[in-house]
């Protein structure tokens, strides 16, 4: 593998040239190109797990659920990002590449990647007309926070624990979180005695 630089730099053209070339993946933020991190096991179940059972629940439907490879275009030719799961069931997304009005994105947090999904990708997602639910999902822990866009465009947060039944709004699907967590380890406390 060739080592890269720190900063690549590049326009939004010859990204959407270069990264679907590249073994890793790379979202793109306003000329920079940063490279994704590695995922946890726990990470990868859960987003699998939220990945079939969309796919599962939407297949008679005319929506299309995505997972980790598949980018969104954010803002044209500013920001691409990967989220884990993404779904569209707009008819204008044809492009091979990306998705382009997502109706639900879904963000598997990590600690390297925590602050960037609660901050600054949340705050470009709030921008897409198309975007009605944002998902974030803990990994230590069983925890889904949904921030859900209500009738005055404003995003309303709903938080959900092992027991709760999860809808989805967005796409009409209704989902029990201890399924999201099915094969999933979660870390142990350590108490003093």
């Amino acid at each position: 593998m060739v080592a890269l630089p720190d900063r690549i730099l590049m326009s939004a053209e010859e990204y959407l040239i270069w990264e679907p070339t590249q073994e890793e993946r790379y979202e793109y933020w306003d000329g920079e190109v940063v490279m994704m991190s590695g995922a946890t096991r726990n990470h990868n179940r859960i987003s699998a797990n939220f990945f079939k059972l969309l796919d599962d629940a939407l297949a008679e439907r005319s929506c299309e659920v995505y997972i980790v490879d598949v980018k969104v275009q954010v803002e044209p030719g500013q920001k691409y990002f990967y989220p884990d799961v993404v779904v569209t069931c707009d008819e204008r997304d044809t492009d091979p590449q990306l998705v382009q009005f997502p109706c639900l994105i879904i963000e598997v947090l990590s600690p390297s990647t925590e602050a960037a999904d609660r901050g600054k990708k949340f705050a470009k997602y709030r921008q897409s007309a198309t975007l009605q639910e944002y998902v974030l999902v803990q990994v230590a822990q069983p925890g889904v926070e949904v921030f859900r866009r209500n009738e005055q465009g404003k995003w309303v947060l709903s938080e959900y624990g092992l027991g709760d039944i999860l809808r989805l709004e967005s796409v009409n699907v209704e989902i029990a979180i201890a399924h999201l967590y099915r094969q999933v380890q979660f870390e142990t406390e350590v108490t003093d005695v």
